[in-house]
């Protein structure tokens, strides 16, 4: 019978490669397809599950803190993510205010909760319990976590109401902007190498 571990599958088109062992920034193509199907990871498991962690504290940060606060003659107000959402939500277009919630808060948290207990195991050499079901969520995720696009809505509201209102970027704001970055970093990359725990 032959040995599977050192065989790769393109996602895309299901055609089978031999896996190799890559340099910093380097990336495999599929020949038929042209899909990536390796990407050089240059971060341990350790290194990983620490930036994880650190992303979680942040995404806190990003959710209880005003993103922004706005004063106009006195008034003041500040808002959250939880506060955008519920806005979307008392308006006509309340489906709108579900995808909201699931792009810019829950697929992020969720991204993270499975990363850390994949990646807890991981750093004791061995897959966690329910391995299989982490890792297929974590790719359903990938596209659902949009934080960047999040950022920037945010970012536009904030230079926008500046010539309107004195606006005052809150800390939630710069925490979801470190967040968009460590979120690229850590769920964008290849984490297919999980696989060949035993």
């Amino acid at each position: 019978m032959v040995s599977t571990d050192q065989l790769i599958i393109c996602e895309h088109c299901d055609c089978v490669y031999r896996k190799t062992t890559l340099a910093k920034h380097q990336k495999t193509l599929c020949t038929r397809c042209g899909g990536v199907l390796q990407r050089y990871n240059g971060l341990t498991v350790e290194q990983r599950l620490a930036l994880t962690v650190t992303a979680l504290m942040l995404w806190i940060f990003a959710n209880f803190y005003p993103v922004m606060s706005i004063s106009l003659k006195g008034l003041k107000n500040s808002a959250t993510l939880w506060d955008s959402v519920l806005a979307l939500s008392l308006g006509p277009i309340t489906f709108i205010a579900l995808v909201a919630a699931i792009a810019m808060i829950i697929a992020p948290v969720i991204q993270l909760l499975l990363l850390i207990w994949v990646l807890g195991h991981a750093l004791a050499g061995r897959r966690s319990p329910g391995f299989r079901f982490c890792m297929r969520w974590l790719e359903t995720l990938r596209p659902w976590s949009m934080l960047e696009v999040c950022l920037l809505g945010a970012m536009v509201a904030v230079i926008k109401l500046a010539g309107l209102l004195d606006v005052l970027p809150g800390i939630g704001l710069f925490a979801l902007a470190i967040l968009s970055l460590m979120m690229i970093r850590i769920a964008g990359r290849d984490i297919r190498d999980l696989w060949d725990l035993p």
